[in-house]
């Protein structure tokens, strides 16, 4: 039983960039490759504008190997970037700054007697 289909978009993390292409790990049992030809339509002059390492993507299953726990893959024609940045509003609390102002004197004295004190031991 073939656990990636053809056609399915999946999420994985790259793991390598080569000349020829990409290597993304899927699973703890499934990795697989984003050829070069299935990266763009257009030319491809540097995989690392598409990608980095470390970076978790979208891509589609174009062929499965089960026997090898491979598959072949695609990032072409859609949207394969994840987006993490969420866009929270910031809610002021009722004291809004006053908390940091108040505390802002006492980290100053702090910090200067630690640097007189490093100071004593140089």
């Amino acid at each position: 039983m073939n656990k990636y289909k053809y056609g399915e978009i999946v999420t994985g993390c790259v793991t390598g960039i080569e000349k020829y292409g990409i290597f993304v790990n899927l699973d703890e049992y499934y990795s697989g490759l984003i050829h070069i030809s299935e990266i763009s339509d257009n030319f491809v002059r540097n995989i690392h504008d598409y990608v980095k390492i470390g970076e978790t993507i979208k891509v589609k299953v174009i062929e499965e190997n089960p026997k090898a726990h491979h598959v072949k893959l695609s990032i072409k024609n859609f949207d394969y970037r994840i987006n993490k940045k969420k866009s929270n509003k910031i809610i002021e609390t009722p004291l809004g700054f006053s908390t940091l102002e108040k505390q802002l004197d006492i980290w100053i004295k702090d910090k200067a007697i630690e640097l007189k004190e490093m100071e004593q031991k140089n």
